[in-house]
């Protein structure tokens, strides 16, 4: 800096000396003295700052060797992008709505198959639904965590539940990640989706009849993704068994494991598509289904096979302006053992059970979706031990048609409108919804 003042201040000096000026020898070699004299005085006060520069970054490293540095809130949940360095990413998702059905939604039932979880419909009339919250954050370089809690109002009376709470690591190597806690299981394709992002109001027959809309249960899970071209995943979990279709806990806590494969890949700019092959098998022990005051116990083994595929198309990858998805999954049950009836009787049940939807959404205005959905169960008939029971099969296979559209003003508000026609009985019913969907504070990209 004093430098560049110098050089200036002789630059203005010399652009103002006059052409026609003559000096005397004197006079300019005691201009040319001065000028060494000052170019010496600042040489050295530089060369003396940078010494005494140099000697205060050493003693700073000499500091930093001895002392680790300490592990700040930033460092753990820096990794987040929430704009908020000494804080967990911290959301709310509002959800809820108003239906209405043609029959008494109390008495829905499905024919044939025993239903247990949150396989219900919706509650007739207002009802806010569930408010999720969700907590996540690194917790160091090594582990995040995710933590969802969604209050729930049930005859009257407002509850927390815990329907996610899960560590999980960061640095494994060779694609390789481990996850523990309590979470979605990720067979099939729609089971570990929340409800805020699925494509319609409620889950198709095959999830609410043969999962109980979701499994989820206490666990760990590892998983590892091919370094290739083609997306691959594949991953495996032990579970603890107390979710339904199980129940129990058997094998000392131990009693439900999955398997999974998914492929993936991009068709030029505008297309990408996904396929999986999911396996899910466990023991039930006297699992509760049925009413409240007549279950239904079974006790035995449960398998599960998944199949799944979804095509998505945006033009030249703007999903923005317009995009179209389409998505079918095919589930089938295998179950072995015995059902305790409300008489007292014990009777064998080995009966396999299936259902499969397809849906599709076309997105034809920036904020404006329609979508059609088909969803239809199928399985054996039990015999005439299990007549006048809810395991008794209707007179043909239950199915359902769905339509909806719904608007989204931004990425986190969507209003939508819903119509069923439900076939699941003998009698037809006619249902319609309108749902609302609203999140603040940070909200995590959905999966594919």
């Amino acid at each position: 800096m004093h430098r560049c003042i110098i050089f200036l201040s002789l630059l203005f000096i010399g652009c103002y000396l006059p052409a026609e000026a003559a000096w005397a020898q004197d006079d300019l070699a005691a201009m040319r003295q001065e000028i060494s004299s000052m170019r010496s005085e600042y040489e050295a006060r530089i060369a003396e700052l940078e010494q005494r520069l140099d000697a205060a970054e050493a003693r700073l490293t000499e500091s930093d060797e001895a002392v680790p540095a300490p592990i700040t809130a930033q460092a753990i949940s820096g990794g987040l992008g929430n704009g908020n360095a000494f804080n967990p990413s911290l959301g709310v998702i509002f959800e809820g709505g108003a239906w209405s059905y043609g029959q008494d939604p109390d008495d829905w039932s499905i024919p044939g198959f025993a239903l247990g979880g949150e396989s219900g419909p919706a509650p007739e009339g207002f009802a806010i639904g569930e408010t999720e919250i969700d907590i996540s954050a690194n917790v160091d370089d090594k582990f995040t965590a995710a933590l969802t809690l969604p209050v729930a109002i049930e005859d009257g009376d407002a509850g927390i539940e815990i329907e996610e709470a899960w560590i999980e690591t960061m640095t494994l190597p060779a694609g390789l990640s481990a996850r523990f806690g309590r979470m979605f299981s990720e067979v099939g394709y729609l089971n570990d989706k929340h409800a805020h992002s699925w494509d319609f109001a409620d889950m198709p027959l095959p999830y609410r009849a043969l999962l109980g809309n979701q499994y989820i249960d206490d666990g760990m899970r590892l998983a590892w993704v091919a370094p290739t071209d083609l997306y691959l995943q594949l991953d495996g979990a032990i579970l603890r068994g107390d979710g339904y279709p199980f129940g129990g806990a058997g094998h000392s806590g131990f009693g439900t494991h999955t398997l999974r494969a998914r492929l993936g890949s991009d068709v030029g700019l505008s297309n990408s598509w996904q396929a999986g092959l999911s396996w899910l098998s466990g023991t039930a022990i006297e699992r509760v289904s049925g009413g409240e005051d007549e279950p239904l116990l079974f006790s035995g083994d449960v398998a599960l096979w998944i199949a799944d595929f979804v095509w998505k198309w945006a033009p030249d990858g703007n999903w923005r302006a317009r995009n179209l998805k389409f998505a079918l999954e095919y589930i089938q049950r295998s179950e072995r053992g015995r059902y305790g009836l409300p008489a007292g009787d014990e009777l064998p049940w080995d009966i396999d059970q299936q259902g499969w939807y397809a849906e599709t959404v076309y997105q034809f205005l920036p904020r404006w979706r329609l979508g059609l959905r088909y969803d239809t169960l199928s399985g054996d008939d039990p015999g005439p031990a299990y007549w006048g029971t809810a395991l008794e099969p209707g007179a043909s296979d239950p199915q359902r048609y769905s339509l909806m559209t719904d608007w989204s003003n931004s990425e986190f508000s969507r209003l939508r409108l819903q119509y069923t026609r439900d076939q699941v009985s003998d009698s037809s019913d006619d249902q319609f919804g309108l749902q609302y969907i609203f999140s603040i504070g940070a909200h995590g990209a959905h999966s594919f």
